[in-house]
């Protein structure tokens, strides 16, 4: 049997592959979304369309109204991915490698999850963080178009002190450039100044 809800339609489209399923349950204790009437225009109007469990996009109408209810789902998803529910929903997720793999050679494919630069929408896309060489980079997927706000920049940090069995050993190998062997000096690896811009400003001083 399909799901007919917006949720399952929403969750099955081509790029929301990092996003898990909020339960109703969830959405339902207006405990969980306080506050979130300020972020979200007609957001009564969204929440029902989120909560709607035979949602019909062809009946979908109103000027930003997808918009909207996409938004508010991101600002709620984000809340419940700090719970131990969400938690172990995107364990699942982390462990089948949805989120992709750090591209750093020296990390050996290990498995990144997802972080958001900000909690506030429009600001940033999502990024992917690796717990194995703790750096951020962009999403390979179609997920990069993906709200930052959706995650937060704290879920990655809190899903690894909740889950310390995931956590991998740091990568303490480093590469260094090298030229027929040699190590090179890191006055080889430095920018050279461009002349014609200390000429420029020297004739502007």
């Amino acid at each position: 049997m399909g799901d007919d809800s917006w949720v399952g339609w929403f969750l099955s489209q081509i790029g929301n592959e990092f996003l898990c399923r909020v339960p109703l349950e969830f959405m339902r204790d207006k405990f969980n979304l306080y506050d979130l009437e300020s972020e979200v225009v007609n957001f009564s109007k969204s929440l029902d369309t989120i909560m709607d469990p035979e949602f019909c996009v062809n009946n979908w109408v109103g000027d930003g109204a997808h918009i909207e209810s996409e938004r508010l789902y991101g600002l709620i998803h984000a809340r419940y991915i700090m719970t131990p529910p969400g938690i172990d929903a995107m364990r699942r997720k982390y462990e089948y490698g949805d989120f992709g793999f750090c591209p750093r050679v020296y990390c050996e494919g290990q498995h990144v999850l997802p972080i958001g630069l900000s909690e506030k929408s429009y600001e940033s896309t999502v990024k992917v963080f690796c717990p194995c060489c703790r750096d951020i980079y962009t999403p390979t997927r179609n997920s990069a178009v993906l709200d930052g706000c959706m995650f937060g920049p704290n879920f990655p940090h809190m899903f690894l002190m909740e889950l310390p069995t995931h956590r991998p050993t740091l990568s303490q190998e480093k590469y260094v450039p090298r030229l027929y062997g040699f190590q090179l000096h890191k006055s080889a690896l430095e920018p050279v100044p461009d002349p014609a811009a200390n000429k420029c400003a020297n004739s502007n001083a």
